[in-house]
């Protein structure tokens, strides 16, 4: 293990995790056998690091790639775990309470609110902002240059999309993804095309093909999807 900054002698760190040096570690942290913490990554206070996942790994780029070269540091806040096999990539920032599950990939450039879950074998891409509170269950694909505002909740397998031209557009076009607004739901396994807007409190329904914007406090269903009636208003935890 390399030498790190330690808030204190209370972290649990297991003998075969690696961090590098220039990694800031809290206060009671846990560490587990097989985590990698790569240099100048900042672990907040009470932050649980499980089997073999890595913590600000650098990314490596395509020569056409119009991803950002340069990253910051990845950064986590109080509470947050990261658990077997998930990676976080530098230049990330994960709020208080976030939670990262089993082998999920969180890009570069990512900053997720506080309290949000990302489940098991989600890949949330780079530029992308996550809000608080949001929920995403397993096997969703959150493509890069994406809005998801707070209190959203995203169903397993639900794949969103950022390029209608899938790698022909010019070389300073920027791709944009969907912008899901707050406390909007996606249902199991829906597509989401590159652009479109789910409104405030918006429902798409399972297997939905979302081609145009769906509008606040509506159902959309079908595919492609269109607006079939109007929805209850969910309560939030504050």
């Amino acid at each position: 293990m390399a030498d790190s900054t330690a808030a204190d002698s209370t972290e649990s760190i297991a003998a075969s995790a690696v961090i590098e040096d220039g990694a800031v570690i809290g206060a009671n942290v846990t560490i587990a056998a097989g985590a990698v913490v790569r240099a100048g990554s900042v672990i907040g206070d009470n932050c649980v690091l499980q089997e073999n996942c890595v913590v600000g790994k650098p990314p490596v780029l395509g020569s056409a790639s119009t991803a950002r070269s340069e990253v910051a540091t990845a950064i986590l806040g109080a509470e947050v775990s990261v658990l077997a096999g998930a990676i976080v990539f530098a230049g990330a920032e994960l709020a208080d309470g976030v939670i990262i599950g089993d082998h999920a990939i969180v890009r570069e450039n990512v900053s997720i609110g506080r309290r949000s879950v990302v489940g098991a074998n989600v890949v949330v891409e780079n530029e992308t902002t996550v809000g608080q509170r949001v929920k995403i269950q397993t096997g969703a694909y959150v493509t890069a240059q994406m809005i998801v505002e707070d209190d959203v909740f995203i169903a397993p397998a639900v794949v969103t999309t950022n390029d209608n031209t899938m790698g022909r557009h010019a070389a300073n076009e920027v791709n944009r993804g969907p912008i899901l607004r707050r406390g909007c739901r996606v249902g199991a396994a829906a597509v989401l095309l590159p652009g479109v807007t789910v409104g405030e409190e918006a429902f798409v329904a399972a297997g939905a093909l979302v081609t145009r914007d769906v509008s606040p406090r509506m159902l959309a269903m079908g595919s492609p999807a269109r607006e079939i009636r109007k929805v209850e208003a969910a309560t939030t935890e504050s």
